[in-house]
């Protein structure tokens, strides 16, 4: 992971948060490639679960909601985790993340809290060989807190969102009634969450601050596990269709203990991280719960007559959920490699995805005075929607080894034979075969 981190530091893809202060732990700032690589990616989630599907449906709530709207979906009395102390080192751990890691062969889904205080109190008795003394377990609320106005007392407080789902929630009649559609319906949102985590790590794998892609499908409770089976399908489809191996995922399903207590039935999509295996993306049935606990609340009626049926019913949903930072990784982690060429040659070949990559391909005058000609090559490519950049310092191979580092799928070099018979050589990224091409034979290979 350090190369790894490293790289996409000099590549202008992350940055370590306020890096000139001496950072912010565990806060990330995307720099020019890696915020045009986040916005690929979401572009391609908007497309497949959205602009791809009938009754589906954008929305974007707001960060900042009403406090009852967390009161009600049980975020302020449930969502939290345990967090234990080592009294010598100060340091603060997640109990369960503590167990799972140093004594895998316990179910921590099974625990309660004095269950977890007694098992990493007998068993784990030090941490990277040193002695460890621990204190009790105490719960730990994840959300933020702030306060709205100029005086700060309990009747100002507020909190940042830990999830946009239930922004979509309370804008369901809104958005029914808006688009005239019937059940199913999917509503989906791309914004910031935050949780503040007692332990983030693994780069931007588990961060305080990030971004979710959120779709929340509303439909009978008839179907609802027809359409939770066929999104767990639906979300692994999407996972592929970004380029991600089959050999680095798999779906596993929640026991009962691990159900979330709104969930009535879990599966996750877990990604082959260098640590290990991770959660993804996950696809829950949530029930009625959201919407029967906020028509309780509120005195809102979230009821749905259906047309056919003529039947009344609070809609059961359906949420497949992914963090867009933790999915960048994964196609990061995936697409990192050095390779020996020869005895004195050596690469950075970042085989990302051509339809991700923040550039897809490089247009490469062999010599300055062809840059004109190179200039206008790139144009046309821009005019056809690729993702061109112009390069013409430093020698043709340097170039060539800074574009694979950088991922960009092909190199199009204009050389001195390209004046006359207007013709190219486009070199493969991985393979570093080249062919030569005229420009629309170039346009239609790439754009395969």
């Amino acid at each position: 992971m350090k190369k790894l981190i490293a790289h996409l530091k000099a590549i202008g893809f992350v940055f370590q948060g306020s890096e000139i202060y001496g950072g912010l732990a565990n806060t990330w700032d995307y720099g020019p490639y890696g915020s045009l690589m986040k916005d690929n990616v979401a572009s391609a989630w908007k497309d497949f679960f959205i602009s791809q599907n009938d009754n589906a449906f954008l929305i974007d709530s707001k960060i900042l909601m009403n406090p009852l709207v967390w009161k009600t979906s049980g975020h302020l009395s449930n969502f939290s985790d345990y967090l234990i102390e080592d009294k010598i080192s100060k340091k603060r751990y997640r109990a369960d993340h503590l167990v799972e890691e140093h004594l895998p062969h316990i179910n921590v889904a099974k625990l309660n809290e004095t269950d977890l205080e007694k098992i990493i109190k007998d068993n784990i008795k030090t941490i990277e060989n040193k002695k460890v003394e621990w204190s009790e377990i105490r719960k730990f609320n994840l959300m933020f807190e702030t306060y709205q106005g100029v005086i700060e007392n309990n009747k100002d407080k507020i909190y940042l969102r830990p999830e946009t789902a239930q922004g979509i929630f309370i804008n369901f009649k809104n958005v029914q009634r808006s688009t005239r559609t019937h059940l199913p319906l999917a509503i989906g949102q791309i914004g910031k969450s935050f949780r503040n985590e007692v332990t983030p790590g693994n780069f931007v794998f588990r961060t305080r601050e990030f971004e979710q892609m959120e779709l929340e499908v509303f439909t009978s409770p008839e179907t609802s596990m027809q359409i939770f089976d066929e999104y767990i399908k639906k979300s692994y489809d999407f996972l592929i269709s970004l380029g991600l191996d089959e050999k680095n995922l798999k779906i596993r399903k929640h026991s009962d203990e691990e159900l979330a207590h709104y969930s009535k039935a879990t599966s996750d999509i877990e990604f082959n991280f260098p640590w290990g295996w991770g959660e993804l993306m996950g696809v829950a049935h949530r029930g009625d719960f959201d919407l029967s606990k906020h028509q309780e609340a509120s005195k809102e009626n979230f009821e749905y007559l259906d047309p056919h049926s003529n039947k009344k019913f609070i809609p059961h949903v359906i949420e497949p959920s992914i963090g867009l930072d933790r999915l960048l990784l994964a196609l990061w982690c995936q697409a990192f490699s050095e390779e020996i060429i020869s005895e004195t040659d050596t690469r950075i070949n970042f085989q990302l995805p051509f339809g991700q990559s923040p550039i897809q391909l490089a247009v490469l005058p062999l010599v300055k005075k062809q840059s004109e000609l190179a200039l206008k090559i790139k144009k046309d490519l821009q005019k056809q929607k690729i993702k061109v950049v112009f390069d013409e310092t430093g020698s043709i191979g340097k170039r060539y080894r800074r574009y694979d580092a950088l991922g960009v799928k092909y190199c199009l070099t204009v050389d001195y034979d390209s004046e006359n018979d207007l013709s190219y050589t486009l070199r493969e990224r991985d393979s570093m075969q080249q062919e030569r091409l005229t420009l629309e034979e170039i346009i239609k290979k790439i754009s395969i």
